[in-house]
Protein backbone atom coordinates (compact mmCIF):
# COMPACT_ATOMS: atom_id res chain seq x y z
CA UNK A 1 0.00 0.00 0.00
CA UNK A 2 1.26 3.28 -1.08
CA UNK A 3 2.16 5.44 2.06
CA UNK A 4 0.45 8.49 0.36
CA UNK A 5 -2.67 7.21 0.74
CA UNK A 6 -2.50 7.59 4.94
CA UNK A 7 -0.52 11.16 4.33
CA UNK A 8 -3.18 12.75 2.06
CA UNK A 9 -5.49 11.53 4.83
CA UNK A 10 -3.75 13.21 7.54
CA UNK A 11 -3.24 16.33 6.15
CA UNK A 12 -6.44 16.60 5.11
CA UNK A 13 -7.11 15.85 8.87
CA UNK A 14 -4.81 18.71 9.63
CA UNK A 15 -6.19 21.20 7.66
CA UNK A 16 -9.58 20.93 9.23
CA UNK A 17 -8.13 20.68 13.23
CA UNK A 18 -6.65 23.87 12.39
CA UNK A 19 -10.11 24.83 11.57
CA UNK A 20 -11.46 23.88 14.41
CA UNK A 21 -9.01 24.76 16.51
CA UNK A 22 -9.33 28.53 15.61
CA UNK A 23 -12.56 30.43 17.16
CA UNK A 24 -12.46 33.53 14.79
CA UNK A 25 -12.29 31.00 11.47
CA UNK A 26 -15.34 29.68 13.20
CA UNK A 27 -16.92 32.95 14.38
CA UNK A 28 -16.06 33.57 10.22
CA UNK A 29 -18.08 30.58 9.45
CA UNK A 30 -21.40 31.55 11.40
CA UNK A 31 -21.18 35.08 10.21
CA UNK A 32 -21.61 34.03 6.52
CA UNK A 33 -24.37 31.57 7.32
CA UNK A 34 -25.97 35.12 9.26
CA UNK A 35 -25.04 37.34 6.17
CA UNK A 36 -26.67 34.64 3.47
CA UNK A 37 -29.56 34.02 6.06
CA UNK A 38 -30.12 38.08 6.08
CA UNK A 39 -30.00 38.30 2.44
CA UNK A 40 -32.51 35.32 2.11
CA UNK A 41 -34.92 36.68 4.60
CA UNK A 42 -35.29 39.91 2.49
CA UNK A 43 -35.69 38.40 -0.92
CA UNK A 44 -32.49 38.49 -2.07
CA UNK A 45 -30.72 36.12 -3.61
CA UNK A 46 -26.98 33.90 -3.73
CA UNK A 47 -24.51 33.79 -6.48
CA UNK A 48 -21.70 31.52 -6.81
CA UNK A 49 -18.34 31.68 -8.91
CA UNK A 50 -14.96 29.71 -9.38
CA UNK A 51 -12.77 27.84 -11.98
CA UNK A 52 -12.00 24.51 -12.25
CA UNK A 53 -12.31 22.52 -9.60
CA UNK A 54 -13.89 25.50 -7.98
CA UNK A 55 -16.54 25.94 -10.54
CA UNK A 56 -17.59 22.45 -9.27
CA UNK A 57 -17.53 23.39 -5.45
CA UNK A 58 -19.96 26.31 -6.62
CA UNK A 59 -22.17 24.39 -8.25
CA UNK A 60 -22.62 21.89 -5.70
CA UNK A 61 -22.85 24.60 -2.99
CA UNK A 62 -25.51 26.44 -5.32
CA UNK A 63 -27.97 23.03 -5.73
CA UNK A 64 -27.64 22.03 -1.51
CA UNK A 65 -29.49 25.84 -1.49
CA UNK A 66 -31.61 25.69 -4.56
CA UNK A 67 -32.47 21.82 -4.31
CA UNK A 68 -32.30 20.69 -0.52
CA UNK A 69 -29.37 19.91 1.75
CA UNK A 70 -30.77 17.59 4.81
CA UNK A 71 -34.73 17.52 4.42
CA UNK A 72 -37.38 18.12 1.80
CA UNK A 73 -38.33 22.32 1.86
CA UNK A 74 -39.06 25.04 -0.58
CA UNK A 75 -36.06 25.72 -3.11
CA UNK A 76 -33.83 29.36 -2.14
CA UNK A 77 -32.28 31.36 -4.97
CA UNK A 78 -29.33 29.72 -5.33
CA UNK A 79 -27.32 29.53 -8.44
CA UNK A 80 -23.59 29.34 -10.07
CA UNK A 81 -22.69 31.72 -12.11
CA UNK A 82 -20.65 29.36 -14.51
CA UNK A 83 -23.65 27.39 -15.88
CA UNK A 84 -24.89 28.04 -18.74
CA UNK A 85 -22.75 27.27 -21.79
CA UNK A 86 -23.31 29.13 -24.16
CA UNK A 87 -23.36 32.12 -22.45
CA UNK A 88 -19.89 31.17 -20.81
CA UNK A 89 -18.45 30.50 -24.73
CA UNK A 90 -19.96 33.77 -26.03
CA UNK A 91 -18.58 36.01 -23.66
CA UNK A 92 -15.48 34.21 -23.27
CA UNK A 93 -14.82 34.37 -26.69
CA UNK A 94 -16.42 38.01 -27.63
CA UNK A 95 -15.13 40.03 -24.67
CA UNK A 96 -12.50 37.39 -22.71
CA UNK A 97 -12.88 35.03 -20.39
CA UNK A 98 -11.87 37.69 -17.67
CA UNK A 99 -15.10 39.45 -17.62
CA UNK A 100 -17.28 36.04 -17.45
CA UNK A 101 -18.52 36.47 -13.66
CA UNK A 102 -18.34 40.26 -13.96
CA UNK A 103 -20.74 40.80 -17.12
CA UNK A 104 -23.39 38.38 -15.77
CA UNK A 105 -23.51 39.90 -12.12
CA UNK A 106 -23.79 43.14 -13.93
CA UNK A 107 -27.07 41.79 -15.55
CA UNK A 108 -28.20 39.97 -12.37
CA UNK A 109 -26.46 41.43 -9.53
CA UNK A 110 -28.84 43.38 -6.96
CA UNK A 111 -28.28 45.17 -3.92
CA UNK A 112 -28.44 42.94 -0.81
CA UNK A 113 -27.17 39.74 -3.05
CA UNK A 114 -24.47 37.69 -1.74
CA UNK A 115 -21.88 36.55 -3.99
CA UNK A 116 -19.33 33.45 -3.10
CA UNK A 117 -16.23 33.50 -4.91
CA UNK A 118 -14.34 30.50 -4.68
CA UNK A 119 -10.74 30.09 -5.36
CA UNK A 120 -7.73 28.24 -3.78
CA UNK A 121 -5.31 31.02 -5.18
CA UNK A 122 -7.43 34.27 -4.08
CA UNK A 123 -6.71 35.75 -7.49
CA UNK A 124 -8.18 34.58 -10.02
CA UNK A 125 -9.16 37.36 -12.03
CA UNK A 126 -12.69 36.68 -13.40
CA UNK A 127 -14.09 36.41 -10.14
CA UNK A 128 -11.49 39.82 -8.78
CA UNK A 129 -13.44 41.33 -11.48
CA UNK A 130 -16.66 40.02 -10.39
CA UNK A 131 -15.99 41.71 -7.25
CA UNK A 132 -15.69 45.63 -9.05
CA UNK A 133 -19.15 44.71 -9.79
CA UNK A 134 -20.28 43.58 -6.49
CA UNK A 135 -18.93 46.74 -4.67
CA UNK A 136 -20.15 49.23 -6.92
CA UNK A 137 -23.81 47.31 -6.64
CA UNK A 138 -23.82 46.76 -3.05
CA UNK A 139 -23.72 42.51 -3.62
CA UNK A 140 -21.78 41.80 -0.69
CA UNK A 141 -18.80 39.00 -0.96
CA UNK A 142 -17.93 36.28 1.02
CA UNK A 143 -14.12 34.52 -0.18
CA UNK A 144 -13.64 30.75 0.10
CA UNK A 145 -9.49 30.96 -0.30
CA UNK A 146 -6.27 29.15 0.58
CA UNK A 147 -4.31 30.64 3.45
CA UNK A 148 -2.91 34.10 2.07
CA UNK A 149 -6.67 34.73 0.87
CA UNK A 150 -4.45 36.61 -2.28
CA UNK A 151 -5.86 39.43 -3.93
CA UNK A 152 -9.61 38.78 -2.92
CA UNK A 153 -8.67 39.07 0.45
CA UNK A 154 -9.42 43.11 0.15
CA UNK A 155 -12.86 42.86 -1.02
CA UNK A 156 -14.29 40.33 1.32
CA UNK A 157 -16.83 41.40 3.65
CA UNK A 158 -15.92 37.27 5.16
CA UNK A 159 -13.04 35.90 4.19
CA UNK A 160 -12.89 32.10 4.55
CA UNK A 161 -9.00 31.29 4.01
CA UNK A 162 -7.97 27.87 4.91
CA UNK A 163 -4.84 27.74 6.43
CA UNK A 164 -3.36 25.92 3.56
CA UNK A 165 -0.81 25.73 0.29
CA UNK A 166 -2.07 22.42 -0.46
CA UNK A 167 -4.75 23.03 -3.30
CA UNK A 168 -6.64 19.57 -2.96
CA UNK A 169 -6.66 19.87 0.92
CA UNK A 170 -7.93 23.72 0.45
CA UNK A 171 -10.95 22.14 -1.93
CA UNK A 172 -11.85 19.36 0.81
CA UNK A 173 -11.56 22.28 3.47
CA UNK A 174 -14.08 24.50 1.35
CA UNK A 175 -16.75 21.88 0.36
CA UNK A 176 -16.96 21.18 4.25
CA UNK A 177 -17.06 24.21 5.26
CA UNK A 178 -20.25 25.14 2.58
CA UNK A 179 -21.42 21.92 3.87
CA UNK A 180 -21.79 23.75 7.42
CA UNK A 181 -23.43 27.01 6.11
CA UNK A 182 -26.20 25.42 4.01
CA UNK A 183 -26.83 23.32 7.32
CA UNK A 184 -27.59 26.38 8.87
CA UNK A 185 -28.84 28.16 6.16
CA UNK A 186 -31.44 25.75 5.76
CA UNK A 187 -32.50 25.21 9.48
CA UNK A 188 -33.21 28.71 10.11
CA UNK A 189 -35.01 29.80 6.81
CA UNK A 190 -36.65 26.60 7.36
CA UNK A 191 -37.01 25.33 10.94
CA UNK A 192 -38.19 21.76 11.62
CA UNK A 193 -41.11 21.27 13.95
CA UNK A 194 -40.02 17.80 14.67
CA UNK A 195 -36.82 18.71 16.41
Amino acid sequence: MSPRIKESITQSIAAKQEILDNPDFLAKIQQAADLIIAALHNGNKILFCGNGGSAADAQHLAAELSGRFYYDRPPLPAEALHCNTSYLTAVGNDYGYEHIFSRLLRGTGKKGDVLIGISTSGNSQNILNAYEICKENGVSIISFTGATGGKMKKDSDILLNVPSTDTPRIQESHIMIGHIICELVESAIFPRSDK
